[in-house]
């Protein structure tokens, strides 16, 4: 299951790079708010400002899911993710000026369901940058 389950996670990154992200456009900067997540990961928004999300598949349900989002620039994101026409997760984090706050949700096997899911980030400013992962830890 883990080789199908990263050539989906591939595929979906692929499809991701080319229609998949919705966010405004991204600020130039050499620091990294959240590392690549690795070969568990089914998302990796490495740098976005204002408001934005992703729309992705390759979740599986037998498996947790973590979503986890970093964001600086003053203010605060709201973040919400559904999966199948349904909410799993919503919460906030602080963006402080200067420093990167970080915010992330562990959801148990299942809550997630196999196939498609979308997160959204609501910004409070257009100035706040932010990242974002998915994960599927084994």
């Amino acid at each position: 299951m883990g080789r199908m389950r990263k050539a989906l996670a591939v595929a979906a990154l692929a499809a991701l790079g080319l229609t998949g992200v919705t966010a405004g456009p991204a600020a130039a900067s050499t620091d990294v708010l959240l590392p690549h997540p690795g070969p568990e990961g089914l998302v990796w928004v490495p740098e976005r400002t204002g408001d934005g999300g992703v729309v992705s598949g390759g979740a599986w349900e037998g498996l947790p899911t973590v979503l986890t989002v970093a964001c600086e620039g003053g203010g605060n994101v709201g973040v919400t993710m559904e999966s199948q026409r349904g909410q799993v997760a919503a919460f906030s984090v602080d963006c402080p000026a200067g420093d990167a706050g970080v915010g992330s949700v562990t959801m148990k096997a299942g809550a997630v369901r196999s196939g498609s899911f979308s997160v959204a980030v609501d910004a409070s400013t257009e100035s706040i940058r932010w990242a974002l992962t998915v994960t599927q830890p084994e």
